[in-house]
């Protein structure tokens, strides 16, 4: 694990290098945990370890997590700081913490990334986010406890729940007036929620009542109840649709619900005090943060059995797993010297330098590969700690004067952390 604290980018742990003339590389499944107690846990969900800690030093008490649907940003709202802080998913590096409203608590981010809303709990309020200016364009009074909001499917509305005791409401917003144009009646105490992605139904775990509701989305009312374990908190939904995961939080168990007949069909005992869950893009495993134990138990859902336990962060509450694509590259070659041999040419200190675009960050230990323009090997050359990777070339005579003279080309072909880029360096007679 590394601690990558604001803005500063940390070095980047070497990986296995792809032929240039390969597929693109397939970038990763990660996990985004928000631990209560600071910090956010990077889990690579293929190791099922944490790869990093992104640290903000503005928002050290984070609570729920969200990645936007492209991959590229995530969003982790801070109680203490009344923030939101802004993650570069590709470079798990912080980009900015942006003013919310008081004790923001949860966080959904609309199809597409253009907007994200935060639930205010404190405040009653929901903070809109443009995140093209990563400003807040709009406050919506909702309501008292504004607790777990979710963006339908088209992007025409926002559920947000409220976390009062006894019989409670869910307050829908339309996002063109951005104003609540519905409220609809829940169970006790209604915390997370979440969206089904055909975009026909709501559902809403009521932790006092300890049920999920399902709404139906076209006529906004109540179509189905499903009891679960003892004070339900989180739930993710498979990707078809046919499953609920929901954590309960004082039963130290996961429910697993088919939605199509409501009913819970099983309990997955996990660790201590169990609040968020997120399932893989493919539906094959479901994380669950253990607030108690400081760990993510990991469920194969092919058999609804604990197959792993994670150390994290101090008191993890949300998470989110997504795609995170390779991060951008940048390759700048330099010159080299060209000397005449007996029998042929040394071309000497051929470079290049390899940094993630977004940061400026060296890339360490990654392999350059430099050839003529017209495709002649010279050398290959792994990248230090500063990024540059440097080699010389003996190379024939039929190669060329004229060829060699025209400079060198370095490429770098990418992996799954970071994508592949060129560059031409040039070449002087000594």
């Amino acid at each position: 694990m590394r601690l990558r604290p604001l803005v500063t980018a940390a070095a980047v742990t070497a990986a296995l290098v792809v032929s240039p003339a390969s597929a693109a590389p397939a970038g990763r499944v990660l996990g985004y945990v928000a631990n209560n107690g600071g910090g956010v846990s990077v889990i690579d969900t293929a190791t099922n370890a944490v790869s990093e800690t992104i640290s903000d030093s503005g928002g050290n008490s984070p609570y729920m997590a969200a990645v936007a649907f492209d991959g590229t940003r995530g969003y982790v709202t801070n109680t203490v700081q009344n923030t939101l802080t802004v993650i570069d998913t590709p470079t798990n590096t912080v980009d900015r913490s942006i003013p919310v409203g008081s004790h923001p608590a949860g966080v959904a981010v609309a199809p597409g990334g253009g907007f994200v809303y935060v639930t205010n709990y404190a405040d009653g309020t929901v903070s809109v986010v443009d995140t093209a200016t990563l400003t807040v364009t709009a406050t919506i009074a909702v309501g008292p406890n504004a607790d777990g909001v979710v963006v339908t499917r088209d992007g025409s509305a926002v559920y947000v729940t409220h976390d009062t005791a006894g019989p409670s409401k869910v307050s829908v917003i339309d996002t063109t007036a951005n104003a609540v144009v519905a409220t609809i009646n829940v169970g006790s105490t209604p915390t997370a929620v979440a969206a089904s992605a055909d975009g026909t139904r709501v559902y809403v775990v009521n932790k006092g009542s300890d049920t999920v509701s399902a709404i139906d989305v076209a006529t906004r009312t109540v179509v189905g109840t499903a009891a679960v374990g003892f004070t339900p908190h989180g739930i993710a939904l498979s990707p078809n649709g046919s499953r609920a995961y929901v954590t309960n939080s004082d039963f130290d168990s996961v429910s697993v619900v088919d939605l199509t007949a409501m009913v819970e069909l099983r309990k997955i005992a996990v660790g201590d005090r169990p609040i968020g869950v997120a399932l893989t893009p493919d539906g094959a495993s479901a994380y669950v943060t253990n607030f108690n134990s400081d760990t993510v138990s990991v469920i194969d859902t092919a058999s609804d059995t604990v197959t792993g336990t994670i150390a994290v962060g101090q008191r993890p509450v949300g998470i989110a797993i997504n795609f995170v694509p390779p991060a951008a590259s940048n390759l700048v070659a330099g010159s080299a010297q060209l000397q005449l041999r007996l029998l042929g040419f040394a071309v000497r200190s051929i470079d290049a330098t390899l940094t993630e675009k977004h940061t400026g960050a060296p890339i360490a230990g990654q392999t350059v590969v430099f050839r003529t323009v017209k495709g002649n090997p010279l050398c290959t050359a792994t990248t230090g700690s500063s990024g540059k990777a440097t080699c010389d070339a003996n190379v024939s005579l039929l190669v060329g004067l004229s060829t060699l003279l025209q400079g060198y080309t370095a490429s770098y072909a990418g992996n799954d952390e970071h994508g592949g880029a060129s560059s031409h360096g040039y070449i002087s007679l000594l």
